[in-house]
This record gives C-alpha cells, sequence and structure tokens, in this order.
C-alpha cells in the first residue's frame, strides 16, 4: 500500500479531511490571525486538541505561525492556500457534499445571510458585493475576462485616478485572476488588484466588519461610493451581528 508520504495530495487531503483543521482553515479565511485560544473556542474543541491540529497544519505548510510572548497566533500560509481553501468550499457546495444544515437558531440564520451577501475571502471582497463589484468592471471595460481575468490599460488608470490606490508592481501573485464564490457559484476579482480594492473599502470605511469575522456590511458612504465609481445601486445592508461571523 502506498503510503501518504509518497503521495503529496494524498497528504494534503488528509490535512483537510478533519472537521476541526478544516473548521480553523475556513476561519482564517477572513484573512488576519487569530490565537490558538480563539480558534479553539471557535471550533468547540479543547485547547490541547486545537495545539495538536495547529501544529499538523503548521508542519503540512497550510498555516503560518507567529509568536508574541507567551501567545501563540496562526494565519493561513498565504493567498494561495487561501485560494485553495476557498476553491475546495466552492467544489464542495457545487457538488452537494456534505451540505450545512438549515440554520438552527436565528443568529445562525442571520450569519449565514450576512457572509452571502459581503464577506472577506482572505484579501479580497467576496458574496453578492465580490460579484456585483467584479461585473460593474467588466462591464465598464476595466476588467477583461477574455481569457481568465486582466486589467486592461483603462482598469489600470481607473485603478490610479478613479480609486486612487496604488497597485502593487508585477510579482508572483497574478494582478487579477477569478476566484468562484462559494455562495454565488459565479467568479469575483481575486489577485492583487481584488486585495487593493478590499484593503481601500475597508480603510476607507466603505465596507465594516459585522462583528469581528468575515462578514461584512457596505456602509453610507460605500453606497455613494460604489453608485459613484461603478454606479452601484441596490446593494441590500446586512444586520449587525455581535461576535466572530465565520464560516467559508
Amino acid at each position: 500500500m502506498t503510503s501518504t508520504t509518497q503521495v503529496p495530495l494524498a497528504a494534503l487531503a488528509a490535512l483537510l479531511a478533519d472537521g476541526t483543521r478544516a473548521t480553523f482553515c475556513l476561519a482564517l479565511l477572513d484573512g488576519r490571525a487569530w490565537s490558538a485560544g480563539e480558534l479553539a473556542r471557535h471550533a468547540g474543541v479543547a485547547p490541547s486538541t486545537a495545539s495538536e491540529h495547529l501544529g499538523r497544519l503548521v508542519a503540512g505548510g497550510l498555516l503560518a505561525e507567529e509568536r508574541q510572548g507567551r501567545h501563540r497566533y496562526v494565519r493561513l500560509a498565504g493567498p494561495g492556500v487561501a485560494q485553495l481553501v476557498e476553491d475546495l468550499t466552492a467544489h464542495a457546495a457545487h457538488a452537494g457534499l456534505g451540505s450545512a444544515p438549515p440554520p438552527a437558531t436565528l443568529r445562525a440564520a442571520s450569519t449565514a445571510r450576512a457572509l452571502a451577501g459581503a464577506r472577506t475571502c482572505y484579501d479580497h471582497l467576496a458574496g453578492r458585493l465580490g460579484v456585483a463589484i467584479t461585473d460593474a468592471l467588466t462591464a465598464r471595460g476595466l476588467l477583461l475576462q477574455d481569457a481568465g481575468f486582466a486589467l486592461g490599460d483603462e482598469g489600470l488608470s481607473w485603478f490610479a485616478t478613479e480609486l486612487g490606490a496604488r497597485l502593487p508592481a508585477a510579482g508572483r501573485r497574478p494582478l487579477a485572476r477569478p476566484c468562484l464564490d462559494w455562495t454565488e457559484r459565479r467568479h469575483h476579482l481575486a489577485g492583487s488588484a481584488g486585495a487593493v480594492l478590499c484593503a481601500t473599502a475597508l480603510e476607507r470605511g466603505w465596507v465594516d466588519r459585522i462583528g469581528s469575522g468575515r462578514a461584512l456590511n457596505v456602509t453610507g458612504a460605500g453606497y455613494e461610493a460604489l453608485a459613484r465609481l461603478l454606479g452601484l445601486t441596490g446593494l441590500r445592508r446586512e444586520v449587525p451581528l455581535s461576535g466572530r461571523a465565520g464560516g467559508g
């Protein structure tokens, strides 16, 4: 029998096959560092159990570890890992694998609704908001989808002059790439451009976090900015929640 150490794909699949480890990775899609204790409480497991699972994820290259004094923090190891987790989540939803039961409480239903409306997908915008922005960029000829995602000259100019944000120099990370949205079943904008757009929206208060998780609300300033810059109207404001709004 072939061992998982001889088949990297099997070893990677084994890392994500555990429900607790998958829950950790989904929570970390908010793009921030979590403490081991926070993740343990989020997943409903003992701190010792969380520590064991986190050790395996760090050793497997899916998470990166940071220490500040006595505190241990972890985050996803990079955009590539975030893309992998989000793509697998979208594929599972599309294939109907292990579909989640209906929300059992009003709070759970509100959390699910908020995540579907607008959320961060690691460092870019997802949900109905992310897809709507992607559609608007495409309709205005700023985002090209002829063969994958690409920013043409007009798109580059829009980021610099209209949005007033600087895009990073060319590097290993693509400037624009499609990311399959697991709730909308359509693509939203990821890559460096998606990250800049998300960071700009957060910094300028166009969106704010619901609680301390991934779910976002579009603010009054955000409605005005999106209407002015992209002609986006009719975005629904979600009901704020307390606590982390996690999920995949």
